[in-house]
């Protein structure tokens, strides 16, 4: 089966979806006609208006709507992920339709905690009758580019954000799961929100984000490849759009000598091999101190020999196919390359289904040792099932060789000392770094998403989320009415002397005289300037 079948017509307009795990047709799809765009972002920023002049209550009450639905639909959720991302339905309803569930129960009760106004403390008598707001502005209309390997959590999370947060929404998914996107579709209209709020475009990522920055939408939410990343913020020069890209992942796990081994090696299975490997931040690259080195591998190969992968048909695999022909290759081209390169397969996962293997986009399973950093595998993303393992002696050297990345998005200690926990995962570079776990916090609505480096900028989820979702504003205003400031005209000597009087008020040191003696002479000219009628 080739990817470019996604790409076929199929008569008036229609395309075909077909499960990358057997090949057969789940669905059918109309493109959007990019001459549209225009009209349906127009449409979104009028709706916006209204809905952001709703209450958090208001807003609060039709996105739990959502959340009913979700529980509602689970099995139908979980099966369209499974039958168009390749995933298991285990797979599926654990790390798509339950966090989405518990998104939208999080947001639609937290957003208005978060956005609420607040007040700023004072900082100098020079402004004694002035008081600071802070208020969360709806940005307006938000657009959100949506990778295919959560088709679903992904895109959904930053949705239920950016309404709670009062935005519009212009959604695109990724073109490999365009069934998945109906299925969002199906969920925000279980809200009855206002027409046009919501709008789900189907399309070429390159002319859906062209339109978008085109039809000037406020903030575009981009999750995918750093190359399109780079490419995206080239684009947004040109209209100073701003955007939050959460691109890729090299992630680290640094087990150490005194780890919990079961626990490690259960966590490496499920944060390496989970999607088929397909998260930007599960486990890439895996460094075991040298004492347990020998131990780790053997347990890690039992368990990833214990592993069987093919099409979900009876809740009888652990790992389902890659979502993409292209995505397989690279991960091919790595494991072979290291391979060539004087690393080994020590163990694979099994297929249960070897007929199936030549329909569908598998990739088994893949434990390697005797790699390096002179690697494909070990520098750039492999993005599939795939766990390198290296050695290391000291804690010094894991962390080197864990921040030895372009990436920087997620990692884990794996230690029962806490204090080296604390201490290693404050010194790796990386958004996220979790102890004795891996790549879960993703599916945690209150914990913040994203990385540094080419990981990517901005952050999703969360307070961090909702924040990113709205422009900061001040509100400035005076406690009583003044005809003038002090540093207003007309200006004068004694204007001059109050202005020191001010400065050496606020920052007197350790002289209270001085200090009090500077404040009632600056407080005796500052209130008759401020509040009588004042003579030059």
């Amino acid at each position: 089966m080739s990817e470019t079948i996604l790409q076929e017509r199929t008569g008036s307009g229609s395309r075909q979806a077909f499960s990358p795990a057997t090949g057969e047709v789940i669905g059918q799809y109309e493109p959007t006609d990019m001459s549209h765009v225009p009209e349906l972002v127009a449409r979104a920023r009028k709706a916006q208006k209204d809905w952001a002049s709703l209450s958090f209550r208001q807003r609060k009450k039709q996105i739990l709507k959502m959340r009913d639905y979700i529980v509602e639909h689970a099995e139908e959720l979980a099966d369209i992920v499974s039958k168009e991302n390749g995933k298991s339905r285990v797979d599926a309803l654990a790390t798509e339709v339950v966090p989405c569930a518990l998104a939208a129960n999080w947001y639609a009760k937290r957003a208005k905690g978060v956005l609420k106004p607040f007040k700023l403390s004072g900082s100098t008598i020079l402004f004694f009758n002035k008081k600071n707001e802070m208020m969360h502005v709806p940005l307006g209309v938000v657009g959100i580019i949506s990778p295919w390997n959560y088709p679903l959590s992904i895109p959904f999370g930053e949705v239920v954000m950016g309404l709670m947060a009062g935005n519009a929404i212009v959604l695109k998914v990724a073109g490999a799961t365009v069934m998945v996107g109906k299925a969002i579709e199906k969920i925000v209209a279980a809200a009855d929100l206002p027409s046009g709020l919501f709008t789900h475009i189907i399309g070429s990522g390159g002319a859906v984000s062209t339109a978008m920055f085109e039809n000037g939408v406020d903030k575009i939410f981009f999750t995918g490849s750093v190359p399109t990343g780079k490419e995206l913020m080239k684009q947004a020069a040109d209209t100073l759009t701003p955007l939050s890209l959460e691109l890729g992942g090299k992630d680290p796990m640094v087990v150490f000598e005194d780890a919990d081994l079961e626990r490690a090696t259960n966590g490496a299975v499920w944060a390496g091999y989970q999607n088929a490997g397909q998260s930007c931040g599960g486990v890439e690259r895996i460094y075991v101190q040298e004492k347990v080195y020998d131990r780790f591998v053997d347990m890690l190969a039992k368990k990833t020999s214990a592993l069987r992968h093919g099409p979900d048909r009876d809740f009888d695999v652990d790992m389902g196919s890659m979502t993409t022909e292209a995505q397989r290759n690279i991960v091919h081209r790595h494991v072979q390359s290291a391979i060539e390169h004087g690393a080994s397969v020590v163990a694979t996962s099994r297929s249960i289904d070897s007929q199936a293997e030549e329909k569908g986009y598998f990739y088994p399973a893949t434990l390697m040792t005797g790699v390096d950093h002179s690697m494909d595998v070990m520098r750039e993303e492999t993005f599939g099932p795939v766990l390198p393992v290296m050695k290391f002696r000291t804690e010094q050297e894991a962390v080197e060789l864990a921040n030895d990345s372009t990436m920087a998005l997620t990692s884990s200690v794996w230690t029962r000392n806490k204090k080296r926990a604390r201490r290693v995962g404050a010194a790796l570079q990386s958004g996220v770094t979790t102890v004795n776990d891996h790549l879960y916090t993703h599916g945690q609505s209150e914990t913040p998403w994203g990385g540094w480096k080419e990981s990517g900028i901005g952050r999703t989820h969360g307070k961090f989320g909702l924040l990113e979702m709205t422009h900061p504003k001040l509100i400035n205003y005076d406690i009583l009415p003044s005809r003038r400031n002090l540093w207003w005209h007309p200006f004068s000597r004694r204007t001059y002397d109050a202005l020191l009087q001010a400065l050496r008020f606020n920052y007197a040191g350790g002289n209270p005289f001085r200090k009090l003696s500077n404040g009632l002479r600056l407080m005796g000219y500052m209130i008759p300037k401020m509040f009588g009628r004042w003579k030059v």
